[in-house]
């Protein structure tokens, strides 16, 4: 089975060409993540109208991000299951207000605004596109239809520089990844970065506009949002792409000034092919594979070695850290760029290593942790000590995603990508 037919393309299937020797790990992390992953699924509650995806351990709400994940992992497994992505894009455009805003956390008490307004991440299209595409169901769409394109609209509002032709966070803490040294928290310089991320997950947002407008019979908006989806491809590698450096860097709005930062965010283009093949192999090998950069024996760190600020610590009470430590749902963005790029060995490295890695949590856990020692392998946080009782609470989310990774790399089944098509 690969991921969504003709929306978001599927790697060629085919079984590997000789044994990898991890057909025992794969059935011990399908074992484990068969106990754990319904933890991920909640009954429809007060204000949330439909079942819900949560991350499970610490957290109990419904999150943009971890929910788009979440949902592409169960719609990958079973295509029915894309139900359950389907309920998250109804139940976040059923919350979005007048304007187009909508928090990218829901309670069964309503949504939760963090941070200030905390608007959602740019990932509801996306969504509604795989559980459309892969439920073979397009009429549940036609509802939501003007909360989704609200919620666009409010975010080219808020959070897009027409000057640049390019997008920002109102602060890292929006961005998900909370304290992302590319990024800023601080108060006095608010959506002061044009952000890598940001601008590419905008784009994806049009790009699926574009597709489900068509399907819809919108032919006019249709054409209006893959103007602006090409436009800010163009801006990306125009005006992020550090040719010098070969990196994808944020800038400041106000004076253009590059971040030199590298972090994970650096490498998110490649997960939807931005780059010529040439382009991108170099991108990688100088620095997604430099152990003194990003490759760590565990995974991707989620910040260059060499970067001062980079640290494995639990600094942010409760969960998070993006100085280092190892994610997995950035893994799994990194995975898709090795395989688009033609690194089969990494790319099999790194869905055995993450695996691995979950597998030895479980085991001493019985849970797993949200994020990983880059160094050690070794979970993060929550800490026991940062759980609810002191009770280690755990976290399951966008983890499962090492599931579909691992399934790929041993028998050519449940290959994802991120490419959107049908777009011209």
């Amino acid at each position: 089975m690969c991921f969504f037919a003709a929306g978001i393309g599927c790697f060629a299937q085919s079984s590997p060409t000789q044994p990898t020797g991890d057909s025992a790990l794969l059935a011990g992390l399908n074992s484990d993540l068969a106990r754990l992953a319904p933890q991920t699924i909640r009954p429809a509650q007060g204000k949330i109208l439909y079942p819900y995806l949560i991350p499970a351990g610490y957290y109990d709400q419904m999150w943009d991000w971890d929910g788009f994940f979440i949902g592409s992992h169960w719609a990958n497994q079973d295509a029915a299951d894309a139900k359950y992505l389907r309920d998250w894009v109804l139940s976040f455009a059923a919350a979005a207000d007048a304007s187009g805003y909508v928090a990218g956390c829901l309670t069964p008490q309503g949504p939760r605004p963090l941070f200030g307004k905390f608007a959602m991440k740019p990932f509801l299209a996306q969504g509604a596109l795989v559980a459309a595409e892969q439920l073979h169901d397009f009429a549940w769409l036609a509802p939501a239809w003007p909360a989704m394109q609200r919620i666009l609209d409010y975010r080219k509002r808020t959070q897009y520089d027409a000057k640049w032709g390019l997008w920002f966070w109102d602060n890292a803490m929006q961005s998900g990844a909370d304290n992302n040294a590319a990024l800023s928290n601080d108060p006095a310089d608010r959506s002061a970065i044009l952000a890598v991320d940001a601008s590419v997950f905008a784009m994806r947002e049009y790009e699926a506009m574009t597709v489900l407008a068509r399907r819809l019979g919108h032919g006019g908006d249709a054409r209006r949002y893959r103007a602006q989806a090409q436009a800010t491809r163009g801006a990306i590698l125009t005006k992020l792409w550090n040719a010098d450096q070969a990196l994808f860097l944020n800038r400041r709005r106000d004076n253009g000034d590059w971040i030199n930062v590298e972090s994970w965010t650096s490498f998110v283009p490649l997960a939807d092919g931005l780059l010529p093949r040439r382009e991108g192999r170099r991108m990688i090998s100088l620095h997604l594979l430099n152990p003194a950069e990003m490759r760590s024996d565990y995974g991707f760190r989620s910040l260059s070695r060499s970067d001062p600020a980079y640290n494995n610590q639990a600094i942010i009470d409760p969960y998070s850290n993006w100085r280092g430590p190892i994610w997995i749902n950035a893994n799994y963005l990194d995975w898709i760029a090795l395989r688009y790029y033609g690194f089969r060995e990494e790319s099999h490295w790194l869905a055995a290593s993450l695996a691995t890695m979950l597998r030895r949590d479980i085991a001493q856990w019985g849970s797993m942790h949200e994020d990983y020692n880059a160094e050690t392998g070794d979970g993060l946080a929550p800490t026991p000590a940062q759980s609810p009782g002191g009770k280690f609470a755990g976290f399951v989310g966008w983890n499962l995603l090492a599931q579909d990774m691992l399934q790929c790399e041993e028998t050519g089944e449940h290959c994802m990508t991120m490419e959107i098509r049908d777009v011209q």
